[in-house]
C-alpha cells in the first residue's frame, strides 16, 4: 500500500489520538478542567494563525449557530469521556466510545433521508453482543452499571450527534474556521461548567501542566487537522473504519505504561465490537442465502 499524503496524515491522527486516554489516566487533573484545557489551549494557539494568515471566514448565522452547538456536543463528549477512563479503564472507555459508527447509523435511521443499509443492522447487533462481553455478563444481568460505563457509552452517543451534526456544517464551511468557532464554544462552555461545579482551574504541578498543553497540541490540534485533511481527500467510511484502530493502540499502550490488565474476555469481546463495526462498512449486502449457496 503506497503512503500517500492523507494516509499519512490519517497514520498520525490516529497516533495523536491513542495517547489522549493514556494521558487522562494519569489523574494529574480532574478530568472535567482537563478537557476545558484542552479546547481552551487549542483556541488559543489556532485563533492567531488563521486571523494573521486571512484563514478564518465567518459563516452565515444558521452554519454559525451550528458549529457552535458542535463544540458544546465535542466539548461535552471529551468530558464524559475524560471521566470514563479515569473511573474505569483507559481499554474500556476507548471501546466503549468507539461504539459511535453504530449510533451515528441509529441517528441517521431517524433523522436523514439515506437509511442504513441491511449489514448495518447486522453489525449493531454483533457491536452490541461485543460490549455485553466487553463488560461482562453480570452487569446486564445484575443491571449494575456504573457511572464508569454510562459515561463512556454516553460519550460514544454525543460523539456521533456532533458527527452528524458536523457533517451538515462542514459541506459549507471550511474546516479552520469550523474548528475555531467550535473550540471557542467548547472552551466558554466548559468554562462556565468548571465555574459552577467548583472545578479548580489552577493548583496544578508542572507536569500537570505539560500534559494538559500536550492534550491540546497534539491530541486536539494535530490529531484533528490531520484527520480532517485525510478525511477530505479519503472514502468517509475508510476514514472511520480506520478510526477504529485508536482503540486497540491505546489499549496496547495502556497496557506498557500504566500496567492495564487486559483479560482474555476484554480481548475476545473488544474484537467482536470492532468486527462489528467493520461489518456496517461491508459494501455487498450479507446474506445466508449468499454465503452458503454454491458457486
Amino acid at each position: 500500500m503506497k503512503l500517500t499524503k492523507p494516509r499519512l496524515a490519517l497514520i498520525c491522527g490516529i497516533l495523536c489520538i491513542s495517547i489522549f486516554p493514556i494521558l487522562v489516566k494519569l489523574r494529574l487533573t480532574p478530568g472535567l478542567i482537563s478537557a476545558f484545557y484542552r479546547m481552551f489551549f487549542a483556541v488559543v494557539l489556532l485563533l492567531p494563525y488563521v486571523i494573521l494568515s486571512g484563514n478564518f471566514k465567518l459563516p452565515k448565522l444558521k452554519f454559525a449557530l451550528l458549529a457552535i452547538l458542535c463544540g458544546v456536543l465535542f466539548s461535552s463528549d471529551v468530558a464524559v469521556w475524560n471521566i470514563a477512563i479515569q473511573e474505569s479503564s483507559a481499554t474500556q472507555a476507548s471501546l466503549l466510545t468507539n461504539l459511535s459508527p453504530v449510533w451515528v447509523g441509529v441517528g441517521s435511521f431517524f433523522f436523514l433521508k439515506a437509511k442504513p443499509a441491511t449489514n448495518f443492522w447486522i453489525g449493531t447487533l454483533v457491536a452490541l453482543f461485543g460490549m455485553v462481553t466487553l463488560v461482562g455478563f453480570e452487569f446486564f444481568i445484575d443491571l449494575n452499571f456504573d457511572k464508569a460505563f454510562l459515561f463512556a457509552v454516553l460519550s460514544g452517543i454525543l460523539y456521533s450527534i456532533y458527527l452528524l451534526v458536523s457533517k451538515n456544517v462542514l459541506s459549507e464551511v471550511d474546516v479552520l474556521s469550523f474548528m475555531t468557532i467550535s473550540l471557542f464554544a467548547s472552551s466558554i462552555y466548559l468554562g462556565i461548567l468548571c465555574y459552577a461545579l467548583g472545578e479548580p482551574f489552577t493548583g496544578f504541578s508542572n507536569a500537570g501542566w505539560f500534559v494538559l498543553v500536550l492534550q491540546a497540541v497534539i491530541c486536539q490540534l494535530c490529531a484533528w487537522l490531520s484527520i480532517s485533511y485525510a478525511t477530505q481527500h479519503m472514502r468517509a467510511t475508510r476514514v472511520s473504519l480506520s478510526l477504529l484502530s485508536q482503540a486497540v493502540i491505546t489499549s496496547i499502550l495502556a497496557w506498557l505504561f500504566l500496567e492495564e490488565q487486559i483479560t482474555l474476555q476484554m480481548v475476545f469481546g473488544g474484537i467482536i465490537l470492532l468486527f462489528g463495526i467493520r461489518i456496517t462498512f461491508y459494501d455487498k449486502t450479507i446474506s445466508l442465502k449468499r454465503l452458503f449457496s454454491k458457486n
